[in-house]
């Protein structure tokens, strides 16, 4: 299976002279087609929702292929387009995200450029996620009483089982303990610190909050986690927020003053019904009332000058991600998802250079138009696919509760990089590259149980920080924690078990880590797939400053061989990281190890 030999573009700078253009700005387009293929080239993209024709025009490129270049003006919100082939051979095709057809396709997988995207230092963010209670435990900790609703723990005591209330069960990670550990966070390569909940809650999670105006007295309160704000401002590290807009906790402030008085303003910010428990509730669960966002005044509370949103970003956080953002506004015949997209979208891009991302668990292209959120937990075209053709078939079993991990398809390499490919094509590319790629997270079992062994789960970790995205390390990943479940992958950070980590792993990560930070077209390059056997896939990621070549591989494989001719300059490169990859005369011979990854730079 092999593409280069075939017609690319996409919307990375490479093929585009401005990817996050304004509107009322005019871009050149350019493709690339091999030598001799093509005898002319069009632009056909959408104007006030009309196809126009643009003839493009031969121009120069990078290697043995043609380049053809059209001009266009970006007078719509979104420039949606598609290329039109005159082939040699007298046939005509259209080349679209999904590749060339020689018949007419629908406009899903259209190239889009959008006129509003994420600010420009997410193209070079790598996030660290941290689960405050699990991460790491200050002396400060040993002040606090525990609460009556919970179940204190040793740092290193076993996790209670579900039956056991392990919701309930308490560690006392805090924010404090969090800034003792930043320097471990830097020599990830993190840019971007990550938070799960930090609102006051009588679970472990915190995803039940009973306020939103205070950071919970667990974790140290609002003065911690100023002190971690700054802590991580001063290295260069920004800090993420997690906010649920679908729900509140059954204990909010809110949701009380709702059930105590018929009268209360607070009143229509829930559904009431009829059975029981009385509320309409997230999943069924009675200690998560969802949200009615046809409310004006909670809207006011949420998204106002004053709201939630805005007030926390000033404080000092830079950014959020939003819990379950998928089913947010969503509720039997009401949708008013996009409504809440957009009043969150506004809210953040009122105080300035801020990052928004979903949590979305599937196929997301419905939700994103570049009025909503910047972008997403990329689950469905990144993690999934990795999963299913990293995983063992004995681990594809999983937690019930988040249906995202289960029943899922056991594929191969090609497999693969269909399922990616079809998933992006009907994405924005600024979408795309604001996008977590995530081989873990809180809610999901962990990679290294997962996969079964460290040379696969270095294959995912680096997937995550080579294809186009911005990669997630879940804390612990990076030391080879595992865990079966979201809830049982949620362990203490094992700081006083050195011996118990990872070290491969962990050295692989800080790798990763230096290697985007040093390749441009790792943060910045677009995407030619390469091939794909059943145990390995290879892909280029080039940008105006330079290209990287990456092969990973989930078992040995024998040597595949492509023209040095089809990758102009990677003669003048070096191997970055890994093995397998070398320059033999006029080919470039890739070998792959059994699990793994390995990146050839010029």
């Amino acid at each position: 299976m092999t593409f280069l030999g075939q017609p690319h573009h996409d919307p990375s700078e490479l093929y585009v002279s401005d990817p996050h253009p304004h509107r009322g700005d005019t871009v050149e387009l350019r493709v690339r087609v091999p030598a001799g293929q093509v005898a002319a080239v069009h632009l056909r993209h959408m104007h006030d929702g009309e196809a126009a024709f643009v003839a493009a025009a031969p121009t120069d490129g990078p290697g043995p292929d043609e380049w053809w270049a059209a001009r266009v003006l970006v007078d719509n919100l979104t420039l949606q387009y598609r290329w039109f082939l005159v082939m040699a051979d007298g046939g005509t095709a259209w080349l679209n995200g999904s590749g060339v057809h020689r018949r007419d396709v629908t406009d899903a997988a259209d190239f889009r450029l959008i006129t509003t995207a994420a600010p420009a230092w997410v193209a070079d963010a790598v996030v660290y996620q941290v689960f405050p209670d699990r991460f790491a435990r200050s002396a400060r900790a040993d002040e606090r009483p525990t609460p009556e609703w919970a179940h204190g723990a040793r740092w290193d005591e076993p996790l209670r089982t579900y039956d056991q209330q392990q919701h309930r069960q308490i560690y006392g990670g805090d924010l404090d303990g969090i800034i003792e550990r930043l320097d471990h966070i830097a020599s990830l390569g993190a840019t971007v610190l990550y938070l799960t909940p930090a609102f006051p809650a009588d679970t472990n999670h915190r995803y039940n909050a009973s306020t939103f105006d205070r950071i919970d007295d667990l974790l140290g309160g609002d003065d911690a986690m100023r002190r971690l704000i700054d802590a991580c401002h001063a290295r260069g590290i920004r800090v993420m927020g997690d906010f649920t807009a679908n729900h509140t906790g059954a204990t909010h402030e809110w949701f009380l003053a709702a059930q105590n008085d018929g009268n209360a303003p607070e009143r229509d910010f829930y559904y009431w019904t009829d059975e029981y428990p009385g509320y309409a509730c997230w999943l069924g669960f009675k200690s998560l009332p969802k949200l009615n966002h046809a409310s004006p005044g909670l809207t006011e509370r949420l998204y106002g000058e004053d709201g939630v949103i805005r007030r926390w970003l000033r404080f000092g956080l830079d950014g959020w991600r939003i819990d379950v953002a998928n089913m947010t506004g969503r509720l039997g015949g009401i949708d008013l998802n996009r409504e809440v997209a957009a009043r969150t979208r506004a809210a953040v891009d009122a105080e300035g250079d801020r990052w928004l991302v979903a949590e979305h668990f599937y196929d997301l292209h419905h939700d994103v138009d570049g009025s909503t959120w910047h972008g997403a937990m990329n689950y469905a075209a990144f993690s999934r696919p990795v999963w299913g053709w990293l995983e063992r078939p004995s681990t594809n079993a999983e937690d019930a509760h988040f249906s995202v991990t289960r029943l899922l398809p056991s594929i191969d390499g090609p497999a693969m990089i269909e399922t990616m490919a079809e998933f992006m094509a009907q994405v924005p590319w600024a979408v795309t590259t604001a996008s977590f790629n995530i081989v873990g997270s809180h809610d999901t079992g962990r990679i290294r149980w997962r996969v079964g062994d460290e040379g696969r789960a270095i294959a995912a970790l680096g997937m995550a920080h080579t294809l186009p995205g911005v990669p997630m390390v879940y804390y612990g990943d990076e030391i080879g924690l595992v865990g079966e479940t979201g809830e049982y992958g949620r362990r203490p950070f094992p700081w006083q078990a050195e011996e118990t980590w990872a070290t491969g792993t962990l050295q692989a990560v800080r790798e990763l880590g230096a290697l985007r930070r040093d390749s441009h077209a790792l943060r910045h390059g677009g995407l030619r797939w390469i091939g794909a056997t059943e145990d390995a896939v290879a892909f280029v990621r080039e940008s105006r400053q330079g290209s990287a070549l990456v092969v990973a591989a989930r078992e040995a494989t024998g040597q595949k061989t492509v023209p040095t001719a089809l990758l102009p300059g990677i003669e003048s490169g070096r191997l970055a990281l890994g093995s397998g990859i070398r320059v033999e005369g006029n080919q470039v011979v890739m070998e792959a190890e059994r699990g793994g990854i390995a990146v050839w730079v010029w």
